[in-house]
């Protein structure tokens, strides 16, 4: 039950946070966008693994809620209390943060559509994928899982909700989605490494 509270509680932070980004540069002139939300969401993929121990039923329930309760905060978010927000930042001349929320308030329920489309179909794909592979080793079910639903996460999660937004040019989007790709894939297979360890040092 633990990794469902923190998988459903990282959705909604990592949501909340979906137009924040932090640039990394590779080498001068180039470079990739993470969301903070992409840091958080990392972690989804690994709990969601965890969760399969209780079956399908159980992760698609889980999901579902998640789902429910993302749409709740998106659509109060953009209707209720994001113009509080913003002005907040405004007041105290925090344009990053400004912006970002801005942005989110903007798109909103394209944020939304995309998370949700991008969790019922990346999600289940992992599902699968993880219990087809059920004989393997942890690592390596995380591993081939996260291969497959990371980039189908990540492609369709931007694409529905940032393409042909005038905050988001072509390229921006290509170093967002890039971005998403490889952050998701190391924080996962990092907490997947960390919580065997964990486990291992308690018994």
């Amino acid at each position: 039950m633990r990794a469902a509270i923190i998988y459903t509680l990282a959705i909604l932070v990592a949501n909340l946070t979906a137009t924040l980004f932090l640039p990394f540069e590779i080498a001068p002139g180039t470079g990739i966008l993470v969301s903070v939300g992409t840091l958080v969401f990392g972690i989804t993929f690994t709990q969601r693994d965890r969760m399969h121990s209780r079956g399908r039923r159980f992760v698609y329930a889980v999901i579902g809620i998640s789902a429910v309760l993302n749409l709740f905060m998106l659509v109060s978010f953009s209707y209720l209390w994001g113009q509080w927000v913003i002005n907040l930042f405004d007041n105290r001349e925090w344009a990053w943060l400004s912006e970002s929320a801005a942005m989110l308030k903007d798109n909103g329920w394209r944020v939304f559509l995309a998370s949700f489309l991008a969790i019922i179909i990346a999600e289940s794909a992992d599902t699968e994928v993880f219990h087809y592979y059920r004989d393997r080793s942890w690592m390596t079910r995380v591993f081939r899982s996260n291969a497959v639903s990371i980039p189908v996460d990540s492609i369709l999660f931007n694409l529905i909700a940032f393409a042909g937004s005038s905050f988001f040019p072509l390229i921006v989007l290509i170093k967002v989605i890039l971005g998403e790709i490889v952050s998701k894939f190391l924080v996962g297979l990092a907490y997947a490494w960390l919580y065997p360890k964990r486990e291992a040092e308690k018994k």
